[in-house]
């Protein structure tokens, strides 16, 4: 912890991920002292590396613009979707939707992105520990007044704040402390991704492009990302109990399911994989609340949904500015009350439920060429939706006519509507329940 610790803060960040450097940079430009904590040594390992446009705008805000012009990442224009057959759909360009610079994004790999946050935290004044572990959330009854935290050198302090933002990821300290917790009832999804170098890439507007593979069982789909060190990030996701019950090692699942796939086949043929293979869990789950008196969750802290959209970054921004504007707002006016706080996650869950559904959607078997197909009017619409322009009523528009393409099956429940109790699906994933992190 090289950076001196003050007893004070307004602010105090638990984790340095993209929402906790997010909150922490707006924050400072508000003229808050914030201080963050984060107990990893950057750079480090992490997933989730495909941007999608609508990040421009908090980059813009947080003067990242010009930094993420100037780095190696590789330009993302465009989606593309293949489905069980083989067929590819015609690539989904944002620029054709959003004719202006926010609809050219980036693949980033996770390390150098999020070193580059944090030390864009540090240039706007935010003081920066690490690595730092916050042990616990100190409390005036029922308000957050502060943390205790353990420095590398194993001493503990008690550093006090009038805000605590938990920033800490699917560590969710908050949300796993207060039993705020709320399981997806259908998003229960795992994956295994490797990385392989040399592997194929279009060219032109088209290098850049995420590449989404359905498996031709229809259980599942691929990641294919191309990075900026000539690897490419190749990844299947599945329901967990098909992907991890009564399957082999993780290297002897993925290499079945690629050699199910001719589309991932013919992409890697000749490539050369150059890391070993990860695992996790992606179940998706959302908080009971945003907020409490003192205290705001961000980021994967608040809730983590499947990552078939890539949106996963753009959420982390987004909670991560609308949190700083409320923090700043309640400070300026000495409120930090649960409502102010919080009073952005009515919206920001519209916009989440939007993108649960469109997975959903997929899940279901929602085919992009047939849509766009039949109501070409909406393509725009739906890309709309895929560059994750997610809070706004307009984009609404799609959902009636997709439910216009539903098989008429009889008492089918759309994915998106079927639902179980918390309590049902937590006693259902603590029995295939894994540590957090890799599955290695």
């Amino acid at each position: 912890m090289s950076t001196p610790l003050d007893r004070f803060s307004d602010v105090v960040v638990i984790g340095g991920g993209p929402a906790g450097s997010t909150v922490s940079t707006l924050l400072a430009q508000h003229g808050c002292k914030v201080q963050l904590f984060e107990r990893d040594r950057f750079p480090r390992f992490h997933i989730g590396e495909s941007l999608i446009p609508e990040t421009y705008w908090v980059f813009q805000r947080l003067n990242m613009l010009d930094k993420m012009k100037a780095s190696a990442f590789v330009k993302k224009y465009s989606v593309q979707f293949v489905n069980s057959q083989g067929k590819e759909s015609a690539p989904f360009y944002f620029h054709d939707n959003k004719p202006h610079e926010c609809s050219q994004t980036w693949q980033v790999i996770r390390s150098e992105f999020d070193t580059l946050m944090l030390d864009n935290a540090r240039q706007h004044g935010v003081a920066v520990h690490q690595p730092a572990r916050v042990l616990d959330v100190l409390y005036d009854g029922e308000r957050a007044i502060g943390v205790r935290v353990q420095a590398e050198d194993g001493s503990t302090h008690e550093v006090r704040a009038k805000v605590v933002v938990d920033a800490s990821g699917q560590s969710t300290m908050l949300q796993n402390r207060l039993k705020l917790r709320v399981w997806d009832p259908v998003l229960n999804k795992g994956a295994i991704w490797t990385y392989w170098e040399g592997a194929y890439r279009d060219s032109g507007r088209d290098e850049g492009a995420t590449v989404v593979i359905q498996t031709t069982n229809k259980q599942g789909w691929w990641w294919y990302i191309p990075q900026h060190d000539n690897t490419m990030s190749v990844g299947v996701v599945a329901p967990f109990e098909y992907l991890f019950e009564g399957r082999g090692s993780h290297e002897q699942t993925y290499n079945e399911e690629v050699a199910a796939c001719p589309a991932v086949q013919k992409r890697i043929a000749g490539a050369k994989r150059s890391t070993g293979y990860f695992a996790t869990k992606d179940y998706s789950y959302r908080s009971k609340q945003v907020s409490g008196d003192g205290w705001v969750l961000i980021g994967d802290a608040f809730g983590f949904l499947d990552p078939l959209y890539s949106s996963g970054v753009l959420l982390a921004l987004k909670s991560g500015e609308l949190a700083a504007d409320a923090i700043a707002d309640g400070l300026a006016k000495n409120d930090v009350s649960a409502a102010q706080l919080g009073r952005w996650g009515e919206a920001f869950n519209r916009g989440v439920d939007r993108m649960r559904r469109l997975v959903c959607e997929y899940y279901d078997g929602f085919s992009f060429g047939k849509f766009v197909k039949t109501y070409p009017h909406l393509r725009g619409k739906v890309t709309d939706l895929l560059i994750g322009d997610l809070f706004e009523d307009k984009v609404d528009e799609v959902w009636g006519p997709m439910e216009s393409l539903y098989p008429p099956e009889k008492n089918k429940i759309p994915m998106w509507q079927q639902g179980t109790s918390a309590e049902a699906l937590a006693d259902k994933v603590n029995e295939l329940f894994l540590p957090p992190g890799d599955l290695r």
